[in-house]
């Protein structure tokens, strides 16, 4: 095991890997901007190094600082966390020519599943099945539309260079095309530094469901699915497992989950995967599923995995890239119940999701059997427009869905964070909405119940300007629908409490 390691990262994900370093006997390195001087991870680590200003750019990204402070604190590897840096093959390679290891994926097949065209051919020829789309990239608007033409309108255009839902355009016919390909490019291009685009087949209502791989020498483990179906802009909004598209464990349709985790054991060893990640993939009306990506890190919603299976994804992440087997848990683990994870963020629902800041003046953090909170933030805590709006996950753990959603609806009750306007009132309206209890999900399930998710005290000009944001997103639902992914970006988070809790 490692002597000492440097995390990447900051917020709750940097407290996340903390905590379980050193239950290992790891040291730990904290960095840290001059926004997040106070912040929980950096006092709760061994020692922490200032990195830079508040922008991530001059800070969290600087990879030249993050290896100069890695190297002079006598770290020997790197934990990037999510987001950031986490999935940057070049990163990657720079921590080994240091000397030092990434806690992930090398760096080899980061670049094998970070550009999307190589990846759909290595997965297709894996066996794995693929949404109907180009072959490779499009060049030209021409070329898109020959493309869109023999699959089918409507179609998606999206980039090659990554996801985020960043340029990807739903075009339902010829002359839409036409108009679309140009912008989609710009977009693209100032995202991902390449204009290049590729055409995929629009599935229409779907479900987004994942399964948590774990890449060994020994070969991959899979540790069953989680569905994240209900999302707002391509960002989750909630997540668990299991996927209630596939339902319990011992009762459920055990030949999609099957085939969930045989495609992702392939999607897997197509790229050599190692460490720890997640395969995705849509479920359409049909019942077949389509693979997405790989996303080739720790997710946001990891914890659901966790408290189904009881293991560690952390402790299993250090163990791989330190070389040493796994216990004989991660192999054996049987999941058991039902995880659910809402995301709460500084947002205010009531006008369209506007990004909220503010100072945390009192908190008042939800316990009892089955209910976990990852976050970092404590009252004082100063949430500014510098990072990512989220301020922890809210996780609850039942014997059976029903029990989950008992949990999880009397935790987000209990929660309080004054001082900063936060979307907690929606995620109580959305754990306790019919068809949301019912398991009926698909990515524009938020889209389709905006009047009664988006319902609250703002007065009638505020409602209308909030229907008005949200009707236009229902009507792109479909793009909403389109590949939804872990589109929200965690890396940057700046929220979360200095404990880790989790309790029954």
């Amino acid at each position: 095991m490692f002597r000492k390691l440097l995390i990447a990262n900051r917020g709750e994900i940097a407290l996340r890997v903390i905590r379980t370093a050193r239950a290992l006997g790891v040291r730990t390195v904290a960095v840290y901007s001059e926004a997040d001087l106070d912040s929980p991870h950096v006092w709760l680590a061994d020692e922490a190094h200032p990195v830079g200003p508040a922008p991530a750019a001059q800070s969290y990204l600087n990879a030249e600082t993050l290896l100069r402070v890695a190297r002079a604190s006598g770290a020997d590897a790197v934990h990037p966390g999510y987001g950031f840096l986490a999935e940057d093959a070049g990163f990657a390679r720079a921590v080994g020519e240091a000397g030092l290891v990434f806690v992930g994926p090398s760096p080899e097949t980061l670049a094998a599943v970070g550009e999307k065209t190589s990846a759909r051919r290595r997965m297709a020829a894996a066996g794995v099945p693929i949404v109907p789309g180009s072959e490779g990239v499009v060049e030209t608007a021409g070329a898109a539309l020959a493309a869109a033409r023999d699959i089918g309108f409507p179609v998606l255009l999206k980039p090659a260079g990554g996801g985020g839902g960043k340029g990807m355009r739903l075009v339902g016919g010829p002359a839409e095309l036409e108009r679309e390909f140009a912008a989609a490019a710009r977009e693209a291009e100032r995202a991902f530094a390449t204009p290049a685009l590729y055409v995929e087949r629009h599935l229409g209502r779907v479900r987004h469901l994942e399964v948590q791989i774990l890449g060994t020498d020994e070969g991959v483990i899979a540790l069953g699915e989680r569905e994240c179906s209900v999302q707002r802009r391509h960002q989750k909004l909630a997540e668990e497992s299991p996927a209630p598209a596939v339902g319990a464990w011992t009762e459920g349709r055990s030949g999609l989950r099957e085939a969930l985790a045989s495609a992702a054991t392939r999607a897997a060893e197509a790229v050599g995967y190692r460490n720890a990640g997640t395969v995705e993939f849509l479920l359409d009306a049909e019942g077949e599923i389509h693979f997405i990506e790989v996303n080739a890190r720790l997710q946001v919603e990891h914890p659901v995995t966790e408290l189904v299976t009881g293991l560690d994804l952390v402790e299993a992440q250090l163990r791989i890239a330190a070389g040493e087997l796994l216990p004989a848990a991660f192999r054996a683990a049987r999941p058991a119940g039902w995880a659910i994870e809402v995301r709460v963020c500084a947002e205010d629902a009531e006008r369209g999701f506007l990004p909220a800041v503010g100072a945390v003046r009192a908190l008042r953090l939800p316990a009892g059997p089955g209910v976990r909170w990852d976050g970092a933030i404590e009252e004082g805590t100063a949430v500014t427009p510098h990072y990512d709006s989220l301020l922890g996950k809210l996780c609850a753990w039942g014997p059976d869905r029903p029990a989950a959603l008992a949990r999880l609806g009397a935790a987000l009750d209990e929660l309080r964070i004054d001082g900063v306007t936060t979307n907690a009132a929606f995620l109580r309206r959305l754990v306790r909405h019919p068809r949301f209890t019912a398991g009926d999900l698909h990515t524009g399930f938020a889209a389709e119940h905006v009047a009664d998710l988006a319902a609250g005290s703002a007065t009638d000009p505020e409602r209308l300007a909030v229907a008005v944001a949200w009707e236009s997103e229902r009507r792109s639902a479909a793009e909403a629908s389109l590949n939804g992914r872990d589109f929200g970006r965690p890396s940057a988070w700046r929220s979360e409490r200095p404990d880790f809790v989790w309790l029954g």
